[in-house]
C-alpha cells in the first residue's frame, strides 16, 4: 500500500481544522493531491502551505457544504485543475451538546444540514463522474456516537446515525459500478471539537495517530472501520445491551458535555 496515494486526487470537506486538516497533511505526505473544502478561505490557504511543505499539491476550495451548488462548483474547479477526483472524504461536521429540555428545532436543523445534507451535497458533486469512469472511493467520517443515543447529544447522534445509514445505502448501489465506500467511526480525538470539555473522554487519541489509522482503513478499502478498538468494543456491546442497563450506564457517563 506504500504507493496507494501516489497522484491520487482527494477532496476533503471540513478541511480547515481538526480531522480534515490532519488527514489532508497526512495524505499529502503519502503523495496525494488535495482539494480542500471549507468556508474559511484564509485558513484553507494555510493548509495548502502545509501540504506544499509536505511535498505535494493542494487547492483551496472555499465552499459551504450546505449548498449543493457551492460544493458542485468546488468539485468542478478541482477536476478542472487536477483532472479528476479519485477519493471524496466527507468530513465536514459540527457537534454541539444540548440538554433535551433546551432543544430548539432550528438548532437541530443546522446540525442536520451540515452533517447530513452537507455529506449528501458532497456525494452528489462527485458520484456521477466516478460512476462514468467506473472507479472512485467515497469515505464518510461518522462517529461511534452513531450506534446509540447519548445524553445531551440528540441532534449529533441522530446526524451521525443518518450519515452511516446513508453511506451504507450508497455502498450497496455503487460498489457494483466500481465505486468503493468506507464508513469510519472514530472515538474521541484531540481536535477543536473536543477541546474544552470538562468530562473524561475514554481512550482519547492524538490527532496524528487517529489520521494514520483512517488513512490505512481507506487504503484497505474497509467497508466500515471503528476505533479505537477498546471503545468500539464497548459501544458494540451497548447495541445488544438491555435498555434498562444501557440507560443506567449512559446516564452515569455523559462524555459529551
Amino acid at each position: 500500500m506504500a504507493n496507494y496515494w501516489s497522484d491520487k486526487v482527494v477532496m476533503i470537506t471540513g478541511a480547515s481544522s481538526g480531522i480534515g486538516r490532519g488527514l489532508a497533511v497526512e495524505l499529502a505526505r503519502r503523495g496525494a493531491k488535495l482539494g480542500l473544502v471549507a468556508r474559511r478561505a484564509e485558513t484553507l490557504d494555510e493548509v495548502v502551505r502545509e501540504i506544499e511543505g509536505a511535498g505535494s499539491e493542494g487547492l483551496a476550495l472555499p465552499a459551504d457544504v450546505q449548498s449543493e451548488q457551492s460544493v458542485r462548483l468546488a468539485a468542478d474547479k478541482l477536476r478542472a485543475d487536477f483532472g479528476r477526483i479519485d477519493v471524496l472524504i466527507a468530513n465536514a461536521g459540527i457537534g454541539p451538546t444540548k440538554d433535551a429540555a433546551e432543544l430548539r428545532g432550528e438548532e437541530v436543523a443546522e446540525v442536520m444540514k451540515v452533517n447530513v445534507i452537507g455529506a449528501a451535497n458532497s456525494v452528489s458533486a462527485v458520484v456521477p463522474e466516478m460512476v462514468a469512469r467506473g472507479e472512485g472511493h467515497l469515505v464518510a467520517i461518522s462517529s461511534l456516537a452513531a450506534y446509540r443515543g447519548l445524553p445531551k447529544s440528540a441532534a449529533y447522534c441522530a446526524s451521525k446515525a443518518a450519515v452511516s445509514a446513508f453511506f451504507e445505502s450508497l455502498r450497496l448501489d455503487l460498489e457494483p459500478r466500481g465505486v468503493d465506500v468506507t464508513i469510519i467511526h472514530p472515538g474521541f480525538i484531540k481536535t477543536p471539537l473536543t477541546a474544552g470539555r470538562n468530562v473524561q473522554m475514554p481512550f482519547l487519541m492524538e490527532l496524528d495517530d487517529a489520521v494514520k489509522k483512517m488513512a490505512r482503513a481507506i487504503e484497505k478499502r474497509r467497508k466500515r472501520y471503528s476505533f479505537p478498538w477498546q471503545l468500539a468494543t464497548i459501544v458494540r456491546a451497548g447495541m445488544i445491551m438491555p435498555i434498562f442497563m444501557y440507560d443506567r450506564i449512559s446516564r452515569r457517563n455523559s462524555f459529551r458535555e
